[in-house]
């Protein structure tokens, strides 16, 4: 049975200067980070719906029926203020009802939810993509930090699995590609919240993937990127990129006992 992905954020738009001598002109140019994801789910169990950043605003659901369309919701590298803050409380002070709540509300009956990793995932570059503290970070395996959370790992590292058994690991054997960072978290203390996979010690051993539960719903946290920059080229081309997303969506819409 064919399950219905959307996949929120990973795109931006960068606007350059350029000077020639006494000259100076600028360009803009737009960008999609997800494209090594939408290439493995291709023709998959998944039916990915892929939302740009900048349409989410406007477009991320607004009520439970529109939640409803879907089996699993990845926020991939967008904050909180893109879903807090459409036009019409932005620029015309309107109220709306409060996504964040709403998708709160979606995973604890029984919906499946996933933050990835990125400048703009959990709390952040300069602590600028807000999720701590929301509604969205209650149903997560793990908690914000309250500053800006990015380790940088330049020299690059490679994940240890804590836990082959679990469902998410199958058919991934042996060593995994090298990673280039993470967002730093912080894992709840409860029975049903697993570390699935980390990095080295000598990395600091911060938690990679995740995952929990919240109500009838499932919840992971994947704290290093989709793609570049923080997953390398050679982890986005490893055979076992997509069967990793395949495993993590698979086990993210599979209902509860």
């Amino acid at each position: 049975m064919t399950k219905k992905i959307l996949l929120v954020g990973e795109s931006w738009v960068s606007s350059a200067t350029h000077y020639k001598g006494f000259d100076q002109f600028g360009s803009v140019t737009f960008h999609l980070g997800a494209e090594p994801l939408v290439k493995a789910l291709a023709g998959s169990a998944f039916e990915l719906t892929y939302m740009p950043a900048h349409e989410a605003v406007e477009k991320f659901p607004f009520d439970m029926a529109g939640l409803d369309a879907y089996d699993a919701i990845i926020l991939s590298d967008i904050g909180a203020n893109s879903l807090l803050l459409p036009p019409d409380v932005w620029l015309h002070s309107r109220t709306v009802p409060n996504r964040l709540k709403i998708l709160k509300a979606w995973v604890e009956k029984g919906g499946g939810l996933l933050m990835v990793g990125g400048y703009f995932s959990f709390q952040g570059i300069d602590g600028k993509a807000r999720w701590r503290r929301t509604a969205v970070e209650d149903t997560l395996p793990v908690t914000c930090l309250p500053y800006d959370d990015r380790v940088e790992i330049p020299e690059g590292t490679v994940a240890e699995v804590v836990k082959p058994d679990h469902p998410t690991m199958q058919g991934l054997e042996g060593s995994w590609p090298v990673l280039l960072g993470v967002n730093e978290v912080e894992v709840r203390d409860r029975a049903d919240v697993e570390i699935v996979a980390r990095l080295p010690e000598n990395q600091g051993g911060h938690p990679l993937l995740v995952v929990g539960t919240h109500g009838t719903g499932r919840t992971a946290a994947w704290t290093s990127d989709i793609g570049p920059h923080w997953l390398s080229p050679a982890f986005c081309e490893w055979e076992g990129y997509g069967r990793l997303w395949k495993n993590i969506l698979g086990w993210l819409t599979e209902k509860q006992a």
